[in-house]
């Protein structure tokens, strides 16, 4: 591991920084063409945000336009129709990385579970992801959500289960770090105030701990990005041309590297604005008009 980090301090930029903007262009496109392993799938539409209830429609409409890129899709929910983003990105022949939202409201962490399990034995289920970043979010205790963990591997078993959180949350916590058959780590530059410069080596860092922590268990990058238009957090500067050199950054790692990773993410949505400020709102590959960015 320690080489890999070595000799990549002699590029630690990755993407000449200096590159023309329409040189950036056509590696976008290319890299497009050739395909990501997945994206985390944006489910909103403008004027939408958790509480409304999805549509089928509405999900065929963006899964078609994010289809020819990907090999998989990334949910975050099981209720209140997210459970249809799975089944249409089954109809799709897409593989399925699908979440069960955990939060301080027991009734609907049921809800979330008994639906995951009802979607993973009805065959729409690649990976099951028991929370996402429920102990950086500290909204249920690590017995609480150990306890969730093991009905989910109990009730499907055969089908990888695991949790998502901030990547040093998995060498925190060892017990969680031992209930998951894979670990599934966000890893994100940016809001550690990375600047771009350093933003590659950063994100090696990350992914090193996290898989020093996994002791031999696959890693698996369930999201990282960059917002392109918004308030600097430190030496981090949200840019059209910081998010696509980000963006590249990770592809062309990802793919020298054979490592599995879950951009964040497919298209802008404008309620994220709340917790995470007006950055929150511009981490998409496409705007939320549904228009390709770059």
């Amino acid at each position: 591991m320690s080489s890999n980090i070595s000799g990549e301090k002699r590029n630690i930029k990755g993407i000449d920084p200096t590159q023309k903007s329409f040189e950036s262009q056509a590696l976008f496109e290319k890299v497009l063409q050739q395909g990501m392993h997945g994206l985390c799938y944006s489910a909103y539409d403008e004027g939408q945000k958790p509480g409304s209830i999805l549509t089928k429609s509405q999900i065929q409409r963006r899964m078609s336009i994010i289809a020819p890129y990907i090999k998989w899709i990334r949910s975050f929910s099981c209720i209140e129709g997210n459970e249809l983003v799975p089944v249409v990105a089954r109809e799709l022949g897409i593989k399925t990385l699908v979440g069960a939202w955990l939060g301080d409201d027991k009734a609907l962490n049921e809800q979330e579970i008994a639906s995951l399990i009802k979607l993973a034995k009805e065959g729409y289920v690649d990976i099951a992801a028991v929370g996402n970043e429920v102990m950086y979010r500290k909204d249920l205790k690590e017995d609480e959500l150990l306890h969730y963990i093991y009905r989910v591997k109990e009730a499907l078993p055969g089908i990888p289960v695991a949790y998502v959180d901030a990547y040093y949350e998995f060498s925190q916590r060892p017990d969680i770090t031992a209930a998951c058959d894979i670990v599934l780590a966000n890893c994100y530059p940016f809001w550690e105030g990375c600047n771009i410069d350093y933003s590659l080596i950063h994100i090696k860092q990350m992914y090193y701990q996290a898989l020093h922590a996994a002791k031999g268990k696959k890693v698996i990058i369930s999201e990282t990005g960059w917002p392109s238009q918004g308030t600097a957090l430190d030496d981090a500067h949200p840019s059209k041309e910081n998010a696509l050199r980000y963006f590249l950054n990770m592809q062309q790692w990802a793919t020298q590297e054979q490592i599995e990773m879950f951009y964040f993410s497919s298209f802008d949505e404008s309620w994220k604005v709340g917790a995470e400020g007006d950055v929150g709102a511009y981490w998409g590959l496409w705007d939320k008009h549904e228009q390709l960015k770059f």
